[in-house]
């Protein structure tokens, strides 16, 4: 989790996607905890009041279980449902354009798939 936050994007919601990709990433597994509240509050300057309702948002989605006094942790699924709703995004909204530019240029499959050239 350290970027810089950038101006277009309410941090709470940069936050969210920072922790979405850990999960994805692997960084955070199934059980894990989440960094506290304050401690990435006083890591990113921010207000944890910030921190704590990009938390919530995770845990309105499922994706994370609090835990009274003890913290917010990994739900289990939480890694399956997130890679399954960015797959469908992706396909939803990035491969159409990604593909209308492979057909414009001409690539054939097996161009795509050679490694790149530097």
């Amino acid at each position: 989790m350290d970027q810089p936050w950038s101006e277009g994007s309410p941090i709470y919601r940069q936050l969210r996607e920072r922790v979405v990709a850990m999960i994805l990433e692997g960084v955070l597994k199934e059980g894990d905890p989440l960094p506290s509240v304050r401690n990435v509050a006083a890591e990113y300057r921010i207000n944890p009041l910030t921190v704590l309702k990009a938390y919530q948002g995770l845990a309105d989605e499922q994706l994370v279980d609090k835990q009274r006094g003890r913290g917010m942790f990994v739900r289990a699924g939480a890694r399956a449902a997130l890679l399954a709703d960015e797959r469908e995004r992706f396909l939803r909204d990035q491969w159409p354009k990604l593909r209308a530019t492979i057909d414009r240029l001409g690539f054939s499959a097996e161009e795509l798939l050679k490694e790149p050239r530097r």
